[in-house]
């Protein structure tokens, strides 16, 4: 298993515009090279610094396609829906042009859902050019939480990159609602993954678990799997 530097910033300021400078760089390579570009990311509060400044970017968006990495099986009507972090801070000012395709849509069944999620991918390009991760303090990124009757699934390195639906957690373990996740092949594939991580808590909770089972640890199965990971972190929470 390779091992992978932690860089450090000062403070959030500077860690999430090294964040958006090392995104943008690649989407625009991509779409130098390629005429198109396509980027996942994460919702939550963590990345929205990273996001003010990436949609600030001059970068030509009309043709970037943008996507979650994972999502809670709820509309975007939710205040859990991790598409109106995307649409209220990343689609904003230069970024507003970029093509936003949603994870979920009101099928049946989670299951249903990660199927349509699956072939949107697949029909926007199929392959990241660059991805920002978050990390929880169980160690989960994207939705490959602990436990999950699909963690191993997630993470199993020799299956094509697609979406699956992660059921909600038992017995108190996460995650508490049915969620879309992407699997770890979409991550081996992508041009660029940069892991963001914030304060002291998650830089130990990552170092313990890098040296974990890569078969059900997500941070061991990035090391383990040749994905083009950077991980760049802050104290300042």
């Amino acid at each position: 298993m390779r091992e992978v530097a932690i860089e450090s910033f000062a403070g959030v300021d500077a860690w999430s515009e090294a964040i958006a400078t090392r995104l943008a760089q690649t989407l625009d390579d991509a779409l130098r090279d390629a005429g198109r570009a396509f980027f996942a990311g994460p919702g939550g509060s963590t990345p929205a610094p990273v996001y003010r400044r990436l949609a600030a970017t001059n970068l030509d968006w009309a043709n970037v396609a943008v996507t979650l990495v994972d999502e809670r099986y709820v509309p975007e009507t939710s205040p859990d829906s991790n598409a109106r972090l995307i649409r209220d801070v990343l689609l904003q000012d230069r970024a507003a042009a970029a093509r936003f395709v949603p994870l979920y849509t009101p099928e049946v069944t989670v299951d249903r859902a990660a199927v349509v999620a699956a072939h949107a991918l697949a029909d926007a390009g199929g392959r990241f050019d660059a991805v920002l991760l978050g990390m929880g303090e169980d160690g989960h990124i994207c939705s490959m939480f602990p436990e999950s009757p699909t963690l191993k699934t997630l993470l199993t390195p020799t299956l094509r990159p697609t979406v699956l639906g992660v059921p909600h957690g038992r017995d108190g373990l996460a995650p508490p609602q049915e969620r879309l996740s992407i699997n770890l092949p979409y991550l081996i594939s992508a041009g660029r993954v940069i892991l963001g991580l914030k304060g002291a808590t998650k830089r130990a909770v990552f170092e313990e678990q890098a040296k974990g089972d890569p078969k059900v640890q997500p941070i061991a199965a990035l090391l383990a799997n040749a994905v083009p990971l950077e991980v760049l972190w802050t104290e300042e929470g």
